[in-house]
């Protein structure tokens, strides 16, 4: 039978501390009656309560507290959002620093790169259309040589396993600024913008599109998207629906990076200064749960709640309520005021950001998009940014 090999074989036995001294050391410490450590002069000296639970236990080290840790942060949950133009260089957009439009051939490819080399594998694309292509009809949103598509097409064929998002409505097409059509008496038209919403979906389809974004808030354009994808057979194309979206005063850098704010009235004309008529009021919480059992209804992949950090309760409630992956918009307005303190002193915009993003976390959302991405991903490998 063998026989078990000595715990100090002459292999494994330390070769600079003889036995006899480990066994010293060992004699030394005090297992007994170690000294407590020393506390300010001036400490009261107490009775310890009378506590069953101490929930600092839970937090007294890092070790602890990352062994407890309910929620976490990996470049795999963010979707990185980017701008492009119909150009060659980048162009800073001035209310969004270290943001820009991507030139569509070589800033885009170069920004998704450097993204992707951080673990941060999803985009979502939002075109800057100029200002000659815009129609009240917005039609250049499903030309199938558009700018959208073709940098949807660009991103798959030289990242093929990148999971390409779009932006499925009308306002960057649209010359009032709206996310539908415009009738004259201001009404924003519902069923005759979905009817061109299916063909933007199918358009972004085609080009490679992994998954389309309806943000527009029109009601049943789940489900007439869903249709029109599977007819054209693009079934395995999933549908990311912005379910809580919000009428928020947090968009206006985003709108400064699209031009995509509403425009004054034309002669004869009304066109409404806001988006209140279809975007979500931000008084309200039931309504997002009634908004997320249609989306699911009407086959929605994933739902999405936006803004993310002021909604942090409506994430939480459909959560709560669904089966089905919840996003987070950690949008424009967010992203700028962190800047915007950072650049100031004001906080710590690494501690920050990654609070904010945990937070989004925390509250249920399974991915985030973020114009962090790739700065968070760098933070999270240890790189200072």
């Amino acid at each position: 039978m063998a026989t078990r090999p000595s715990k100090l074989s002459s292999t494994s036995r330390p070769s600079s501390i003889h036995i006899s001294a480990v066994a010293e050391v060992e004699r030394t410490v005090n297992t007994t009656n170690r000294p407590k450590p020393a506390v300010p002069e001036g400490t009261p000296v107490v009775t310890p309560q009378d506590l069953n639970r101490r929930p600092r236990r839970n937090r007294r080290s890092e070790t602890v507290r990352r062994a407890f840790s309910e929620s976490f942060l990996s470049p795999s949950h963010f979707i990185l959002p980017v701008f492009v133009h119909d150009g060659d260089k980048n162009i800073p957009i001035d209310s969004m620093p270290g943001v820009y439009r991507l030139g569509w051939r070589n800033g885009l490819i170069e920004s998704v790169a450097e993204a992707r080399s951080y673990g941060v594998n999803q985009v979502v694309i939002f075109p800057k259309t100029p200002d000659h292509l815009k129609t009240q009809t917005g039609e250049e949103a499903f030309n199938p040589d558009g700018l959208a598509q073709r940098s949807i097409a660009l991103l798959k064929d030289t990242f093929p396993d990148l999971e390409v998002y779009t932006d499925v409505a009308l306002d960057p097409y649209n010359c009032d600024g709206h996310d539908g059509i415009v009738r004259d008496d201001g009404m924003i038209l519902n069923d005759e913008t979905v009817e061109y919403l299916c063909k933007q979906a199918v358009s972004q389809a085609r080009a490679g599109a992994d998954c389309v974004s309806p943000s527009d808030m029109m009601d049943g354009r789940v489900s007439a998207i869903r249709r029109a994808l599977d007819s054209e057979g693009y079934t395995n194309v999933s549908i990311m629906a912005y379910t809580a979206k919000y009428a928020s005063a947090f968009y206006g850098p985003f709108r400064d990076a699209l031009a995509s704010a509403p425009n004054a009235a034309g002669a004869g004309r009304i066109i409404p200064p806001h988006k209140k008529t279809y975007q979500q009021d931000p008084a309200n919480y039931r309504e997002a749960l009634l908004e997320a059992r249609l989306d699911e209804q009407e086959g929605a992949d994933i739902m999405m709640v936006k803004p993310g950090l002021p909604y942090l309760d409506v994430i939480r409630q459909l959560r709560d309520n669904s089966p089905l992956p919840i996003a987070a918009y950690h949008v424009s307005g967010e992203y700028a005021m962190l800047k915007a303190a950072a650049q100031r002193g004001w906080l710590d915009e690494r501690e920050c950001v990654l609070e904010a993003l945990m937070c989004m976390r925390r509250a249920g959302s399974d991915i985030i998009l973020t114009y962090y991405a790739t700065e968070a991903a760098k933070w999270l490998a240890g790189e200072r940014v």
